[in-house]
């Protein structure tokens, strides 16, 4: 069955200050990093949503091998890349579709691999990364959740819709260390 990977990275990174989706790790921008890091995992078709800088992520993804799909609304919030993700993931019939932020720190293929293993056993369910008490991204969503997904409106995530279906949980405690502010910025500088 075949999963495709979206990266929400059209956001403005407002509390930031500078898009969180250029910052570099080890010389290498998240963006990057994610769509690398969903490769290992497994994904065959990574995509990554753009907007707000969207020349600039464009550019720093030039060579890797994933789809640029154009969120015009990024300015209404995350709502409107998901919406960008689901109607990519339902034009190429894929079975499912991962959702994936760029600015979690510490986001690793093992945790990816987890999620695609346990989505595997159980496909007709939602599976989502549990971290700080929040049910959330990275997370499988399968096919019939995809007019759900279209309908999200807003600087509202796919949370709500996790808790309202049958959802496998993985615990990911690191799932909660990331990239919003200045002060989150200077830590992983340090």
């Amino acid at each position: 069955m075949h999963v495709g990977c979206a990266i929400l990275a059209a956001g403005a990174s407002r509390r930031l200050g500078q898009p969180k989706q250029l910052v570099e790790v080890e010389g290498e921008p998240l963006v990057r990093r994610a769509a690398r890091l969903a490769r290992s995992a497994g994904c065959a078709d990574v995509a990554v949503v753009i907007g707000c800088q969207g020349a600039s992520v464009a550019a720093a993804m030039s060579g890797v091998r994933c789809e640029l799909l154009d969120n015009f609304d990024w300015s209404e919030g995350i709502a409107a890349s998901i919406r960008v993700a689901a109607r990519w993931a339902e034009q190429r019939d894929f079975a499912a579709l991962m959702l994936l932020v760029c600015d979690q720190l510490n986001l690793s293929a093992a945790h990816l691999s987890q999620l695609w293993s346990e989505w595997q056993a159980a496909p007709e369910s939602a599976v989502a990364s549990v971290y700080a008490h929040v049910l959330g991204v990275p997370a499988i969503f399968p096919r019939a959740d995809y007019p759900a997904l279209s309908q999200l409106r807003g600087d509202q995530g796919a949370a709500r819709l996790l808790r309202a279906r049958p959802t496998t949980q993985v615990a990911w405690p690191a799932g909660e260390a990331e990239l919003d502010t200045p002060d989150d910025l200077a830590k992983l500088r340090s």
